[in-house]
């Protein structure tokens, strides 16, 4: 069976069905037999792997297998040095210290899709993109790491699972991975 990558749009859930009658992945992939390795939440967007391999699927998504993953926030307000340094060290969330992340802040606008629908604009609140990788996978953990430290996400997309990018998928789109890839990715968890 194939492995596969997609780019989750905005407000899918990341299962086949739903019992809300709201968008799925059946809406994208007729591919039988394969599952989410993982899961984006519904307001979240970006990089999800599919697959029917069991082993394959607990290497992905096991935080002890250390994986890293990639994801683009866009946050209310710029976080200065102090709030970074809080999200690379960790962060308490619910309780309990997330593992230290890296963070670091964009330059630029990431050359994303636009959103639809588009995210709250606010004229005297200015926005920040930072790249985020973990290497543990709570739920809702960067909102809630971002939060923690002062910059609500506004909108959140994952670009990397492992050695795996989402480039050059466009929203909706999905590709099966290559051996190669398929290999790198056992790889890169093990």
């Amino acid at each position: 069976m194939p492995t596969l990558a997609f780019y989750k749009p905005y407000d899918v859930l990341s299962a086949f069905t739903d019992r809300d009658g709201g968008r799925t992945l059946a809406e994208f992939i007729d591919v039988p037999g394969v599952y989410p390795m993982g899961r984006l939440d519904k307001d979240s967007e970006g990089l999800l792997l599919l697959s029917d391999d069991g082993e394959l699927a607990h290497l992905v998504t096991h935080p002890r297998h250390h994986l890293p993953k990639v994801y683009l926030a866009q946050v209310e307000r710029i976080p200065g040095e102090a709030a970074l340094d809080a999200l690379r060290r960790g962060v308490s969330v619910k309780g309990a210290v997330t593992r230290p992340a890296r963070a670091e802040l964009l330059d630029a606008e990431p050359d994303l899709p636009l959103r639809d629908p588009p995210i709250r604009y606010r004229e005297t609140v200015p926005t920040a993109w930072v790249r985020i990788t973990l290497w543990e996978g709570r739920n809702r953990q960067v909102r809630r790491m971002t939060a923690a430290v002062g910059h609500p996400t506004l909108r959140l997309v994952r670009v990397a699972i492992g050695p795996i990018k989402l480039e050059p998928l466009r929203e909706g789109e999905w590709r099966v991975l290559t051996g190669a890839e398929v290999a790198a990715l056992r790889k890169a968890a093990r």
